[in-house]
């Protein structure tokens, strides 16, 4: 256990060497307790808060619909989540690379590119946002001074590495848990409560739904780079602790503040969520802002961790032979935090409301992606992939493009567009029906994950059909 403790604190102290490649035996370290911590550590933000709101705001569910519903939904996603997060110990490499083992070499490249893509949107507007909150407590600083404080906590972070990430969520864990106990205790405690802030009426079908897939779908978002933060995990710690400690992180951590979230809203129904949050805690409202805003700046250093990590993987995969260490993890990182910090020092008032609509849109693209990738590792294969193969040109015997799994994935985007909403710009037919509901990751799981199973044990079993039975001719 002492050497354990020695090697994760040195690594602390010194740059990740390691990008995309499998971790080998001899550098796994950590904990279990590690997973709680990044998982509850990064969780515990504004935008978490801001989420939460959403329920008595938007959707305007009474206390007990939104509390049920937010409990609910989280406890529904982070299954998922932490299923992924379970894929660390045993493999050794970042979520996305894995992925070359259900689609193939060139299969799984657009897939990885949507994640690129998402995740530097995510790092976008977390930057634009965190900024603004910023600046509300600390005006000397302004919004873009708030956003470039974001941005080299950001990249120090990720030029650091794994350990240096972990290392800020535990610290993360005690500050933010603290405040977030201490804004439970201002908003409803020190601060007199309205009359009607349990008032069971006006609770809906579609918004229980509405609240419910926002708490889901904010798990299930962590799903293509859960891994990334579990691969250092030794081997023999085993996918049963990661996936609990995984999970219990996750869902207290963004439970806690999306109910938080939800009161503030019910006492402050006309306000923005994080208007409301500073007159609930008046008092300590500048300590609360500041910590839960600060916090935005870890889960953006795993934005940008991980759109390093997904960028490296396609270069890898049109040039085998390029092997990414610490410098080019740092030289490739710069520029995608390079390109975000210009986009959120120039954007317009409307520039995260119009990109959040290309957000949803990406996310949507990943359920099917979940589904293929859980039901590949724990159904079809078990968990028994040749590592050495995903860095092949010709995908080993992954091959360049499994074109069953590239199909699933696409009948899997086809069946939700009906029940996506993307903000204004559209509402499928179905979500209509459902009252403006989206449910579209629901339908996309409960499609693509049988019809995946029944397409690859199908054909394992014709191929094995077809295979000779070779006999030992009679002397």
């Amino acid at each position: 256990m002492s050497e354990t403790r020695t090697k994760s604190a040195e690594s602390i102290s010194s740059i990740e060497e390691n990008t995309i490649q499998q971790v080998p035996l001899d550098q796994r370290h950590g904990r279990n307790r590690d997973m709680f911590t990044i998982w509850f550590g990064t969780n515990i933000m504004i935008l978490a808060i801001v989420t939460g709101a959403l329920a008595t705001t938007v959707f305007g569910q009474p206390a007990w619909s939104a509390v049920l519903a937010i409990v609910l939904g989280n406890l529904f996603g982070a299954i998922f989540m932490a299923l992924h997060s379970a894929q660390g110990p045993t493999l050794g490499v970042p979520q996305m690379v894995q992925t070359k083992g259900q689609f193939g070499s060139l299969g799984a490249v657009l897939i990885v590119a949507v994640v690129v893509c998402m995740y530097t949107g995510f790092f976008i507007s977390i930057l634009v946002f965190g900024g603004e909150s910023l600046a509300s407590v600390l005006p000397f600083l302004g919004v873009k001074g708030g956003i470039l404080i974001l941005a080299c906590v950001s990249i120090a972070a990720t030029i650091w590495g794994y350990t240096l990430i972990h290392a800020y969520a535990r610290i993360m864990t005690w500050a933010s848990g603290i405040t977030l106990v201490l804004a439970f205790v201002w908003a409803f405690g020190v601060h007199p409560m309205p009359a009607d802030f349990f008032h069971s009426t006006g609770a809906s079908a579609a918004g229980f739904l509405g609240t419910f897939a926002a708490a889901a779908v904010w798990q299930i978002a962590y799903a293509p780079y859960v891994s990334d933060y579990s691969r250092y995990l030794p081997k023999a710690t085993g996918a049963k602790p990661a996936f609990w400690m995984s999970y219990w992180g996750t869902t207290t951590g963004s439970i806690l503040p999306m109910l938080l979230g939800a009161g503030v809203g019910l006492l402050a129904l006309d306000d923005d969520p994080a208007i409301a949050l500073t007159k609930a805690t008046a008092g300590i409202s500048v300590l609360v802002v500041a910590v839960f805003s600060v916090g935005v700046a870890a889960t953006n250093a795993m934005n940008l961790y991980c759109g390093t990590l997904c960028t490296i993987t396609i270069l890898q995969t049109f040039f085998p032979k390029f092997t990414a260490r610490a410098r080019e993890r740092a030289i490739i990182a710069a520029c995608i935090c390079a390109f975000a910090v210009f986009v959120a020092l120039s954007a317009g008032d409307d520039f995260v409301a119009k990109y959040n609509n290309l957000l949803i849109l990406l996310l949507g693209a990943l359920v099917p992606w979940t589904a293929v990738n859980l039901v590949d590792f724990y159904l079809v294969r078990h968990g028994d992939y040749v590592v050495e193969d995903f860095f092949l040109a010709d995908g080993g015997r992954y091959g360049r493009v499994n074109w069953p799994a590239v199909i699933c994935y696409l009948i899997g985007v086809a069946v939700q567009l009906p029940f996506m909403i993307i903000g204004t710009a559209y509402t499928g037919p179905m979500a209509k029906l459902l009252g403006g509901t989206d449910i579209s990751f629901i339908v996309g799981l409960v499609v693509v994950s049988p019809l995946y199973y029944f397409t690859m044990t199908s054909l394992a079993r014709r191929q094995k059909a077809t295979v000779p039975v070779v006999r030992n001719p009679v002397p």
